[in-house]
């Protein structure tokens, strides 16, 4: 069986391209930036903490990224390994490994995601844990069962959400 689920964050914008021809396909490159459990044993403060998988999407999940996935994005994505090799321009031969995706999915909500690229914008910035400025307006209190974990869609929302 040839199964991989990752979680990670976009290390850049999706690279989408359409193939040409009278049935053109979207074509979605992305690389994910995807932490390991333990940091290695050689007690090297530099060592990697974090492996970046290539991954290419079709059609309808290439559009899906190109419309909604952005640098520093977190997603879930699922799929199966597809190894290969080309002959370069010098006549090396070079190997690739890609996660080839079937599905891919929102790993955070949207508010958490644009804090996180705020932080990455403007490091002095106060951190998610971080108490807010005096001069911030008042917190709403948080309805009931707010603490459940699930998140609390306002009401009156009849869009229909991106991936129904």
């Amino acid at each position: 069986m040839n199964r991989v689920i990752l979680m990670g964050r976009l290390t850049r914008d999706p690279d989408v391209r359409y193939s040409a021809g009278d049935q053109s396909m979207a074509i979605a490159r992305y690389t994910l930036a995807v932490d390991r459990r333990m940091r290695r044993d050689n007690n090297d403060p530099n060592a990697q903490t974090a492996d970046f998988p290539s991954c290419v999407a079709f059609g309808r999940q290439a559009e899906f990224a190109e419309k909604y996935l952005r640098k520093g994005t977190k997603v879930v994505v699922s799929g199966r390994l597809q190894t290969g090799k080309y002959t370069n321009k010098d006549g090396q031969t070079v190997y690739t490994t890609d996660v080839v995706i079937d599905d891919q999915e929102f790993a955070e909500s949207k508010a958490v995601s644009d804090r996180n690229a705020s932080q990455a914008a403007y490091p002095g910035a106060p951190s998610a844990g971080a108490p807010a400025p005096a001069s911030a307006a008042p917190a709403m209190p948080a309805p009931a069962g707010a603490d459940d974990g699930f998140a609390q869609f306002p009401e009156g929302v009849d869009e229909k959400l991106p991936w129904d």
